[in-house]
């Protein structure tokens, strides 16, 4: 069942006979000859097929125009590089963007079919970890609602994120191949198939006109393979695309070989070729798994590179007009390939001298920075690069020059410590290249995506490089569709907000301030409860058909959602959950609602810690859950295999938005923005887009506690942080964490856990949830009380809703496309 059971367009109105004849009538067409089947005997698959090629068909003319309508005007592209695309299921989305969804359904229930069932049946496109990839689906989306020709670029992975398996409380990775029946919104392009050159060697040449220059020789090549997945904007006004590429092998097997009976060596070279867009980031704890992640980051800029170059010059010669005609946004550190390959194309392969190369480059490139943590800063071995990329290696090193000479030379006194720190290259230790100073100092301009990120970044990880640049760090606070987490996820809201405001909100959020007044009518917060109620009772529904568990669609619905790290602090929402239980044991909790925590989030395959805290919760969860004593008052549950539609599941139905991270750690979240739009008030840290949600919501309507980014920072490195001082000092955190680590919830392996407690209170608790605990307990607390109060919690939800319109990613949007992409957008998104 589809997020909201039947009521998913319950509102639309009634179809004409002659609409619904010709939809089936397109149906049936699909059905016999894109399928080869009849209505008898077909399956709820066939039938999402047939449906979603007719949607398609919708689509394609729409994409054609756009994409003539470009080329006929020369208008500026933007190009968005990104390893990773969490697109999720794409027949919903595509049915609203061209006005059929009320249409399918009338016709599908009118044929005898289950359209829910039919809906059920595509696969999750899941080619993203989490944050970084939704926000890319989310940013295309806008781009192309908002009629910018753009384009993403990215990797078509055979196997997507992992599908999550629970074991006796364990995590288990399951492969998820995703493609098994094919992926209908994309149109495989084997016509376009660009070469990808690894290894080999570099000498000095001279070009045509007897000039010095440099050779890439040798070395292996695969074949790029080109997928272009459709992404409609809102009213389908325009349709852009997302290429996506495969790894073909440049030679199919070896023929000699296979007649003398040697099988698998025959096909060895084709299938360690192919292997390169198998999977989503593989494994880079071991020698190969990080060749094969960096294989992947040049092979998708390689391609993609060559690409935007052959569109470029199909219309210009003259490479000046390069950055006039094309804007590259760079996702994160993993496409910082592109810019050493775009100045080996400029200066290898056309000859243009490399300060006029570099001018190209920089007016190019635009980079987006999604993490504080200096851990997360990518960086690769010199060794590794210049063995696989010999001439990359040549121009990162050349890069690294000119830029430290301009240092020195703007210096007012030597200064070898500091140029150390700007330098491409870390000499300590193993030398390795620094992606994020290649990006930052090849790109016009480098954006955080939340106004508090983007200040520590100027402060922080990027404050030498910012005292260079200093007008390069601008904020672009990231954004998400409406169409998606609001249109799609919550049509009953959707319907509620459309009968009081009409439907121009979905193309222009901040139309929701005009359900400000609605917080204070009485009728409209009991149909706004209706509405919440309805959607928890879906959720309920829909875990209890997965779990087996039983949930009270009465208690306050506590969900924290997103990818399992520690700097993201679920143990401390566990540590929350065990505090209440005790309470409740104890009696001292009657005056707090019934809840029910919710949690889901993967865990990455080596993330030892972060398994573990998984397991935890389930043990956890095992006792509170079968406990007489606590019966209905509290519920622990971990919904498995968290996604896209899993998320549009549960963020319409959660009452409370854990937003919790030790603050000064999440550069922006999404999530919170997701869940806040629905209808969910947040508790959280003044961390990443927390902050601005606060500013725009009121303080009032929102509950923060904790640290500071400054206090933590203060706390952590100036020596004021003792974890044992916290733990012996509070006699609740001290039973909380004994019973942890003393086998309260895993009797028969006492000390499982122990690693858990020696983390925080022996080893430097570097999250600092022992300094943010009992602030965390006090304020969930407040939150408890406040859910008591029915009318004064459905106001602050309803004000939460009506002031998310800033966090649009149309907004973002539009943002990147004045102040670093200087492209224009459509004036009227809705198209009215």
């Amino acid at each position: 069942m589809t997020q909201g059971g039947s009521i998913l367009d319950a509102d639309a109105p009634v179809a004409k006979e002659s609409e619904v004849d010709a939809l089936k009538r397109r149906l049936h067409k699909h059905l016999r000859h894109s399928l080869g089947k009849g209505a008898v005997g077909s399956t709820a698959l066939d039938w999402y097929m047939a449906l979603a090629l007719s949607t398609r068909d919708l689509m394609v003319e729409t994409w054609m125009d756009s994409t003539h309508r470009a080329y006929a005007n020369d208008a500026k592209r933007v190009y968005y590089l990104s390893m990773e695309f969490l697109v999720g299921r794409s027949l919903t989305a595509n049915l609203l963007a061209t006005g059929s969804l009320g249409l399918a359904r009338q016709t599908l229930t009118d044929m005898g079919l289950d359209f829910d069932a039919i809906l059920d049946q595509e696969p999750e496109a899941a080619l993203g970890n989490g944050g970084l990839g939704r926000l890319a689906a989310c940013l295309m989306e806008s781009m192309t609602t908002l009629g910018i020709p753009a384009y993403g670029y990215g990797i078509y992975y055979d196997y997507g994120m992992f599908s999550q398996y629970i074991d006796g409380g364990q995590q288990v990775e399951m492969p998820e191949r995703w493609l098994r029946h094919g992926n209908v919104w994309a149109f495989d392009r084997s016509d376009v198939t660009l070469p990808v050159r690894f290894y080999g060697r570099t000498e000095d040449a001279l070009d045509v006109r007897n000039h010095k220059v440099r050779r890439w020789l040798d070395g292996e090549e695969v074949f790029a393979e080109a997928h272009d997945l459709l992404v409609a904007g809102h009213g389908c006004w325009t349709v852009n695309s997302i290429r996506l590429w495969s790894a073909q092998a440049s030679r199919e097997f070896d023929l000699r070989r296979f007649n003398q009976g040697d099988y698998i060596n025959a096909v060895a070279e084709q299938s360690f070729s192919e292997s390169l867009s198998h999977v989503l980031y593989p494994d880079d704890s071991t020698s190969m798994g990080k060749e094969l992640r960096l294989k992947q980051e040049y092979f998708f800029v390689a391609a993609s590179l060559a690409d935007i170059v052959r569109r470029f010059r199909s219309i210009h010669d003259d490479f000046t007009k390069f950055p006039q005609k094309v804007a590259i946004q760079l996702n994160d550190t993993h496409p910082a390939l592109a810019v050493p390959e775009l100045m080996r194309i400029l200066i290898d392969a056309h000859g243009i001298g490399w300060d006029e190369a570099w001018s190209i480059c920089n007016g190019t490139f635009s980079y987006t920075n999604h993490t504080l943590l200096p851990e997360a800063l990518e960086t690769w071995p010199v060794g590794l690069i210049g063995h696989m990329l010999p001439r990359h290696m040549e121009i990162i090193y050349e890069i690294n020059h000119h830029f430290l000479e301009g240092v020195r030379h703007r210096a007012t006194q030597p200064d070898d410590t500091r140029v150390g720190r700007l330098s491409m290259i870390d000499e300590a230790g193993e030398r390795r290249v620094r992606m994020s100073h290649l990006a930052f100092v090849a790109s016009h301009r480098v954006n955080g995506v939340a106004a508090l990120h983007t200040d520590l970044m100027r402060a922080g990880i990027f404050g030498d490089l910012h005292r260079e640049f200093p007008d390069r760090i601008v904020n672009k606070t990231n954004g998400i569709t409406p169409r998606r987490w609001l249109q799609a996820a919550n049509r009953p809201l959707t319907a509620l907000i459309t009968r009081h405001l009409g439907d121009r909100f979905v193309a222009h959020l901040d139309d929701l301030r005009g359900l400000v007044p609605l917080a204070e009518d009485a009728a409209f917060r009991e149909e706004f409860r209706a509405v919440k109620r309805t959607n928890k009772e879906a959720l309920c529904r829909y875990v209890d058909a997965r779990l087996g568990v039983e949930l009270d669609p009465n208690s306050l619905f506590d969900v924290q959602v997103k990818r399992i790290h520690e700097y993201k602090r679920q143990l401390l929402n566990v540590m929350h959950v065990i505090t209440l239980y005790n309470r409740i044991r104890e009696g001292r909790a009657d005056d707090q609602p019934p809840r029910t925590v919710l949690l889901a989030g993967k865990a990455a395959p080596g993330y030892h810690m972060a398994k573990l805290i998984i397991r935890l919760i389930h043990d956890v969860a095992r006792v509170i859950n079968a406990d007489p004593l606590v019966g209905e008052r509290l519920r622990l549950v971990f919904v498995p295999d968290y996604n896209v539609s899993v998320a549009e599941r549960i963020m319409p139905a959660a009452d409370l938005s854990e937003q919790i991270s030790t603050a000064g750690t999440e550069a922006s979240g999404t999530g919170n923005m997701k869940l806040a739009l629905n209808g969910a008030l947040t508790i959280g840290t003044r961390d990443g887009a927390n902050v601005e949600i606060g500013e725009e919501v009121g303080e009032e309507n929102i509950f923060f506690f904790g640290l500071t980014a400054d206090k933590a920072e203060v706390l952590r490195t100036k020596g004021g942080h003792d974890p044992w001082q916290y733990y012996t000092g509070d006699p609740e955190l001290h039973m909380v964490l004994d019973m942890i680590g003393q086998g309260a919830f895993s009797p028969a392996e006492p000390d499982r856990y122990r690693a858990i407690v020696d983390t925080l209170t022996r080893h430097g608790d570097y999250y600092l949830l022992l300094a943010d605990y009992a602030d965390y307990i006090a304020c969930q607390e407040r939150v408890g009380l406040a859910y008591r109060d029915d009318e004064a919690w459905s106001r602050k939800a309803i004000l939460n809703v009506a002031r998310m319109g800033r966090f649009s990613s149309d907004v973002t949007v539009s943002e990147y496309a004045r102040e670093i992409w200087r492209v224009p957008v459509r004036d009227d998104p809705a198209g009215m």
